[in-house]
């Protein structure tokens, strides 16, 4: 299994469909790129940006709460004069407001509102999928979507997806424009969608796309304990990445290393097999701003783990096994449950 060397051309990533829209296989998350985990790199960025496009790994994933619109930004000025190497997703409904950590927005003045802004900081007349970022209790959902799908008649948004939806609400989305996407966590530690999310997905014929497949970075092998997380680290917050959680989860890596090891390839590499072979309809979207982890991330759509590394590691990490919510309490009380 090729490990993705800085400059090898990796060839034609393999492609899935979200709904009616065809993506690579393996896309490219941009919220730890500059404005919103980190500041500077920006030069890097734009490198890694370039090179997803020569990969085909050209399935951009950002949106307007990464660093208040400057992700988006960022993204801007790497796809000027290659707007048509790339397939843009971008989402709205999260909000910055004075005094609180965000609020959510799903009214449909904001809904348009939100669009324009987006485009106008992309740089792009039509955005490729547009998510609604978190569900708003208190607009009905029938309405929200009702907004989005004036876009797409607009010629503005070609495909409409949710992020941490439930079940019942995809389904009552559903019902008022195709959704061609579902989005929401999903890896060896995070397996909480197989149990409804998926199913409904399939049932429908939604695609799903999975945000922070490598454990937000546990699965790449380089974490071994709260030392390993600079101060100032995001992740600090996060309650799987505090002292005594990390230290446990550290653990679910080890059999992930073992196959790796077995197969000449990364962990991260495997992590990233391992949710390929849940699904033809489930596209990861790994995180990097590093052009190394960028190749050696889209060499793993050809990564075929057996079936018995597929048991060996999800007996390892069975559903449930992460210690730790995946998000702070005020943030936990956000998703749409």
């Amino acid at each position: 299994m090729p490990k993705g060397a800085p400059g090898a051309i990796i060839g034609a990533m393999k492609r899935r469909k979200l709904g009616a829209f065809e993506v690579p296989a393996i896309g490219l998350g941009c919220m730890v790129m500059p404005g919103f985990y980190f500041a500077g790199a920006e030069e890097a960025s734009i490198a890694t940006l370039h090179r997803a496009a020569d990969l085909g790994m050209n399935f951009l994933d950002t949106a307007d709460a990464y660093g208040n619109g400057k992700n988006e930004e960022l993204v801007a000025r790497a796809i000027r004069g290659r707007r048509n190497a790339y397939l843009i997703a971008t989402k709205f409904g999260n909000v910055w407001r004075p005094n609180v950590d965000y609020d959510v927005d799903g009214r449909p003045e904001y809904v348009a509102a939100a669009c324009e802004a987006s485009l106008k900081r992309l740089g792009i007349e039509t955005i490729d999928l547009y998510y609604q970022h978190r569900v708003d209790p208190k607009v009905p959902i029938e309405d929200t979507v009702g907004a989005m799908k004036r876009l797409v008649e607009q010629g503005k948004v070609r495909h409409l997806g949710l992020s941490e939806a439930s079940a019942p609400t995809l389904r009552r989305a559903h019902a008022v424009h195709p959704i061609a996407a579902l989005q929401t966590e999903y890896s060896l530690w995070t397996r909480d969608a197989e149990a409804e999310i998926l199913p409904a997905c399939r049932e429908l014929g939604i695609g799903y796309v999975a945000y922070s497949p490598l454990g937000r970075g546990l699965f790449g092998g380089a974490i071994e304990g709260p030392e390993s997380l600079a101060e100032g680290d995001r992740r600090r917050a996060h309650p799987r990445f505090q002292a005594e959680n990390l230290r446990a989860n550290v653990a679910l890596v080890e059999p992930v290393k073992r196959v790796a090891a077995a197969r000449g390839c990364t962990p991260a590499q495997v992590a990233l097999a391992w949710l390929l072979a849940k699904g033809e309809g489930i596209v990861p979207i790994p995180g990097t701003r590093r052009v190394d982890h960028l190749e050696a991330n889209a060499a793993a759509a050809d990564l075929v783990l057996s079936s018995e590394d597929i048991v060996l590691l999800e007996a390892a990490c069975p559903p449930g096994a992460a210690r730790g919510e995946r998000y702070p309490a005020s943030a936990m009380a956000k998703l749409n449950g």
